[in-house]
């Protein structure tokens, strides 16, 4: 028995000894590749820009421009979760000041917005209301370099995929000639010119809106509104109808047929979308009305139900043009900012 439990003895010390000896060196082995400094990430970018056929003068160009951007990182890391509601939100984004330079900008460039108006489809009143959200008719863009910009997100890594792919879509976008380097200028997050938009989006929707062979968002206010109007054309914007009207609901009304609210992929949002439509008799038939009290217009029209705060929130009858500005961007409040700003454009002043 006492040679057995030495025989034992001495096993589990052996055993304990070799998990001392190599558990480091397993550990070791396991370990992730130590992360690489900014000039070596940025230097195997380059590799895979070269080797997808970039011209190699413009590639030298913006690579050696590129900086990493600590405030860049630190943005997209702690951007503020600030508690607003609809009546807070709005008073800031469609601001007295905001309403005035929309109607005289409306003004100014009321032929050429008619005209891009007409020529696809969306009332000009929406093209100046997103162009003053985004940009606040382009007095404030950014001034951070898109390639920079990007590349510091991609090399942050918390969406590096993204951010890589957005990376590729500005060097088309330089490659095109639309703008040159230098004043290729954004947001930190990498939206760019006065109706900011991604890389990916100025590919997908940007418009030459003079004939001048060049797309610019950043100085070419043409160029701008056919963009915008280019966009919301290609998520089927329909020029007969609104975006939407403010409702009154009843008492005890089930607010189960709105649309369900949390975050969620753009096509279960549009699920959601669905399951709330209903025809405007059908809203009249649950007791829905106008502000005012008045019964809901008789047109025939599919709207659905929102409620930006929740069930004690303000409602908002929503149809299709919503969900083409939800597509903008998927936030309940810019959406009702634009359509606010955009009545308000033409509203008869007392």
């Amino acid at each position: 028995m006492k040679i057995k439990l030495l025989h034992r003895l001495f096993l589990g010390s052996a055993l304990l000894l070799s998990s001392q000896l190599f558990s480091p060196l397993v550990l070791a082995n396991d370990s992730p590749a130590a992360k690489p400094d900014f000039a070596s990430y940025t230097s195997a970018l380059k590799q895979e820009a070269l080797s997808r056929g970039y011209d190699a003068s413009l590639l030298d160009a913006v690579f050696s421009s590129l900086q990493f951007h600590e405030r860049v990182v630190s943005a997209d890391r702690s951007q503020p979760e600030v508690v607003e509601t609809l009546d807070t939100y709005l008073p800031k984004r469609v601001s007295e000041t905001r309403i005035r330079m929309a109607r005289e900008r409306y003004q100014q460039y009321q032929p050429q917005l008619e005209e891009i108006g007409k020529r696809y489809g969306v009332q000009p009143r929406f093209i100046v209301a997103l162009w003053g959200l985004e940009s606040s008719f382009g007095r404030f863009q950014g001034n951070y370099s898109i390639p920079s910009a990007l590349a510091t997100l991609a090399y942050e890594g918390r969406r590096e995929t993204f951010f890589r792919t957005e990376f590729f879509h500005a060097l088309d976008i330089l490659a095109q000639g639309h703008i040159d380097l230098d004043n290729m200028k954004g947001s930190w997050a990498g939206a760019m010119g006065q109706s900011q938009f991604m890389p990916s989006s100025f590919l997908s929707y940007a418009q030459d809106g003079d004939g001048d062979g060049k797309k610019d968002i950043w100085t070419n206010e043409l160029d701008v509104f056919a963009s915008i109007a280019n966009y919301l054309k290609q998520q089927g914007w329909d020029y007969s109808k609104t975006w939407g009207r403010e409702v009154k609901l009843p008492a005890g009304f089930d607010t189960g047929h709105a649309i369900q609210r949390g975050s969620l992929a753009r096509n279960e949002w549009l699920g959601r979308w669905n399951a709330s439509a209903r025809s405007m008799a059908a809203w009249h038939q649950l007791g829905v009305r106008r502000l005012n009290g008045e019964v809901l217009p008789q047109r025939d029209i599919s709207a659905a139900l929102v409620l930006p705060d929740g069930p004690t929130g303000r409602a908002f009858l929503a149809y299709d043009n919503y969900k083409s500005l939800m597509h903008w961007n998927r936030s309940y409040y810019f959406v009702t900012s634009v359509g606010y700003l955009a009545d308000l454009i033409v509203a008869e002043q007392t």
